[in-house]
């Protein structure tokens, strides 16, 4: 019965490890944590990060934005269009279940009834897309508010 418990203690904790955040890099797969990039046309391109918070796709979507303008050898990034995406289905959620059924066999009879309670561990694994449209560009930056210093972005926003 001890090795029961224990058993699914150690499984619930290998799950909750499975929702924690992943450092800054590429996206694995259409669904991991990461950035991903689709050039669009010679100065345009699609950035997408997809994170456990809002606050950190938007952090680091502005950094891969500003690493892809310097690969391009540009100065600076306007943002011309954007969504943000939530994944509502992942988040994690209690759950309570009531189970029974009998038997009879050769050796005699029995009915067993189990109830199994869910709870969820290692925080909330709701993620966040932010995905932006930009165009780069060379010289001077453009006065808006959409448009970004890529250096002062990069020199801004620390990796983990």
């Amino acid at each position: 019965m001890k090795k029961t418990y224990l058993a699914a203690g150690m499984a619930a904790l290998l799950l909750g490890a499975c929702t924690t955040a992943q450092p800054y890099g590429p996206a694995t797969s259409a669904s991991a944590q990461g950035f991903t990039v689709q050039p669009i046309e010679s100065d345009r391109y699609r950035v997408s990060y997809t994170a456990l918070s809002p606050g950190e796709a938007r952090s680091y979507v502005l950094r891969r934005a500003a690493e892809v303008t310097v690969e391009n050898n540009a100065d600076w990034f306007r943002i011309v269009g954007g969504y943000i995406d939530s994944d509502e289905s992942s988040r994690p959620r209690s759950s309570l279940s009531i189970g029974g059924g009998s038997s009879s066999g050769r050796y005699g009879s029995g009915v067993g009834v189990g109830v199994g309670i869910g709870v969820p561990l290692g925080g909330s694994s709701k993620k966040t897309t932010e995905s932006i449209e930009i165009l780069i560009g060379r010289g001077p930056r453009p006065d808006t508010p959409q448009a970004y210093n890529a250096r002062s972005v990069l020199e801004n926003t620390p990796l983990r």
